[in-house]
């Protein structure tokens, strides 16, 4: 069956209608994001009543959040050579459908190792969701919306947080913990059968049959990553996820108590303005990949005004406001950089290793210079990351420019 949208017809009523359905589409796929990042969020915002309810798992019960980021820095390249060849709604479909079995089964608050179980086999869904939904994002998006949609796409982590804070924690205090993750199972169920019945029409590429060999795995990641355009938004993303994570776990105990739940507040706030407001109407005039440089070097302007005794709370809320620069721009820049919807996946699967590997590493490393070296060194740090990120796009614009150069026009 052809797409809702993809063909118009010359009636305006119609038209108004394909382009109606389109933005729908959309909106369920932001939304199924959202579920993913509550793979995360359901467990770290009540995480006090998670530890209460295994008081024998000491410091293990961290893995509770790990286990998930573990798979993916592992297995995005393979989810996005999935996506690619069998095709992006299946992945969905699929990822959304385990996504909700495993909520169902952590409802029943199981024994702790049946509990890492259930995660674990949930960061195949985590990773089936945010590789598949963007590049669909992508693909149903006119050219006019496509930097609108993917900036909304990316604001999914901080919404989904929020939405766990004010809705979920009061559901827990009325129903317990279960509901919480009853709720979670329900709405992505909902979720894969409202988009498969929406986008059946997106098949996987007629004829492909993926291999997962380990050889094909292999030689799939080395071409990927020497690819100056499939792997240019994630070589600049890991830079952005080694440290996001670690601020919000390095900034709060430097604020002043009076302030501090105002300012953590708004720091993800201020980020998700910034990526929904600011970078659409940057896109319509700059490259996607110049606006993530852009929001790297204000970053680390923005760190420069800490030695000039600058409050740390307005560095922080605006630190986050030019990051949300690199979070809005660094999925438009996938479709930009990518024609076809094959390298979009593989481009969106190293989106999300690297994001994985960012999370995993970012928070031990700079807790450990926090405290060997103080905040200084700690934002210091920071600052070189960011510097990074912004040579690593340079650098990969010159190696697209020289590429065009040589194949000519």
């Amino acid at each position: 069956m052809p797409w809702p949208w993809s063909d118009f017809s010359a009636n305006a009523c119609d038209m108004r209608l394909s382009f109606q359905l389109s933005l729908f589409a959309i909106f369920l796929l932001w939304l199924a994001g959202l579920t993913a990042a509550a793979q995360f969020s359901k467990i770290a915002v009540p995480f006090d009543l998670v530890q209460a309810l295994y008081p024998q798992a000491g410091a293990s019960i961290g893995w509770l959040l790990t286990l998930i980021s573990a798979l993916g820095a592992g297995l995005g390249m393979v989810a996005g050579t999935l996506a690619g060849q069998v095709g992006s709604l299946r992945i969905l479909v699929a990822a959304l459908l385990l996504g909700a079995i495993c909520s169902l089964w952590q409802a029943t608050l199981p024994a702790l190792p049946l509990m890492m179980l259930s995660r674990l086999i949930e960061g195949l869904s985590h990773l089936g969701i945010v590789v598949a939904a963007p590049t669909l994002i992508a693909q149903i998006s006119t050219d006019r919306i496509r930097g609108a949609a993917l900036s909304l796409w990316s604001t999914f982590f901080g919404v989904s947080f929020a939405l766990t804070a004010w809705l979920g924690l009061p559901l827990i205090d009325v129903a317990g913990l279960e509901a919480l993750f009853l709720l979670h199972a329900m709405v992505m169920a909902a979720l894969a059968l409202g988009l498969g019945m929406l986008l059946r029409g997106a098949a996987a590429q007629a004829g492909v049959r993926p291999s997962l060999s380990m050889g094909h795995i292999l030689r799939q990641h080395a071409q990927s990553y020497r690819s100056p355009y499939i792997s240019a938004a994630a070589l600049g993303w890991v830079f952005y996820t080694l440290t996001f994570v670690s601020l919000l776990t390095l900034l709060p105990p430097l604020l002043p108590v009076e302030t501090r739940a105002v300012i953590i507040g708004a720091i993800p706030l201020a980020s998700i303005a910034v990526s929904l407001l600011c970078v659409p109407v940057l896109l319509t005039r700059i490259a996607a990949v110049r606006v993530v440089v852009l929001g790297f070097v204000l970053s680390v302007l923005v760190l420069g005004l800490l030695p000039h005794g600058v409050p740390v709370g307005v560095v922080a809320i605006t630190l986050f406001a030019a990051l949300g620069l690199v979070q809005g721009a660094t999925f438009a820049a996938v479709p930009q950089l990518n024609a076809s919807l094959e390298s979009r996946a593989l481009a969106n699967g190293a989106l999300a290793q690297m994001g994985n590997v960012g999370n995993l590493l970012g928070t031990p490393i700079l807790l450990a210079l926090l405290v060997h070296g103080g905040p200084t060194l700690a934002f210091t740090c920071i600052a070189v990351l960011y510097v990074l990120g912004a040579v690593a796009h340079e650098y990969l614009h010159l190696r697209r420019r020289r590429l065009g150069e040589i194949q000519g026009p």
